[in-house]
């Protein structure tokens, strides 16, 4: 499957809003029915989800079967530990595929996954990479990682600014593939002024590309139970070698 940019964007256009802001939101990204494909793999029943969260340790990665046949006792503990870390730190929980892990390893699935994984193509290829050089004016953009999420009620990503020594993250990106959403379910990707105010948040539109420079404060909000849906994207970081 080859999934291409709407030829009606033009980044040099968008240039000066990203340059002043640091950050945009680009709805109708591919052209034809590339993300409706995505989507659908997805949404789909291959996906090999793992659970991801952090509470006051390091980040861990667990079988999502038995994290959600949890007992109701040991569930309450976790989500109180969840509760008051995520007070004072930073904390997160949401279904996980880091799906350019795999590709690194040579672990390609195919089939009903293929949509997925050329996303983790494009993203590391010219098109891409060039379309954010000419956003942006960084040149530096070699390479970019992919991971799939995915946020169910429940879910949330606490305020934090991406910016890891060693990682040479350049930008965060974030592609969203959910058909249906409403900015009440959660699930907004908010940006954190000095004030502690949000300056402004994404819902997660469908075929929409969210990208920012990194340090940024940000945060993804929690997903509430009366969500009518899973906050599906992929996201990753535009890095320099």
């Amino acid at each position: 499957m080859r999934l291409t940019i709407d030829p009606d964007l033009d980044p040099a256009d968008m240039a000066k809003v990203f340059r002043r802001l640091g950050r945009l939101h680009i709805p109708g990204f591919f052209a034809g029915d590339g993300a409706r494909a995505v989507a659908d793999a997805l949404a789909g029943p291959k996906v090999p989800w793992i659970k991801s969260w952090r509470t006051t340790g390091p980040s861990l990665d667990g079988d999502l079967a038995q994290f959600d046949g949890m007992t109701a006792e040991n569930r309450a503990a976790f989500d109180a530990d969840m509760t008051a870390a995520a007070r004072a730190g930073f904390c997160f929980q949401f279904d996980a595929w880091r799906v350019s892990d795999d590709v690194e390893k040579g672990v390609r699935r195919g089939g009903d996954l293929a949509p997925i994984e050329a996303v983790h193509d494009f993203v590391n290829g010219r098109a891409f990479l060039d379309f954010v050089s000419a956003l942006t004016g960084e040149p530096r953009g070699t390479f970019a990682d992919t991971m799939a999420s995915r946020y169910r009620p429940g879910d949330f990503l606490s305020a934090h600014d991406d910016l890891i020594s060693g990682k040479n993250r350049l930008f965060a990106y974030v592609l969203n593939f959910t058909p249906v959403w409403r900015a009440d379910w959660g699930g907004v990707l908010n940006f954190l002024d000095e004030d502690g105010h949000v300056a402004e948040g994404y819902a997660p539109a469908f075929n929409a590309l969210n990208i920012f420079s990194i340090p940024a404060a940000h945060a993804v909000s929690y997903v509430a139970p009366y969500a009518g849906a899973n906050r599906l994207s992929i996201t990753g970081w535009v890095r320099h070698a």
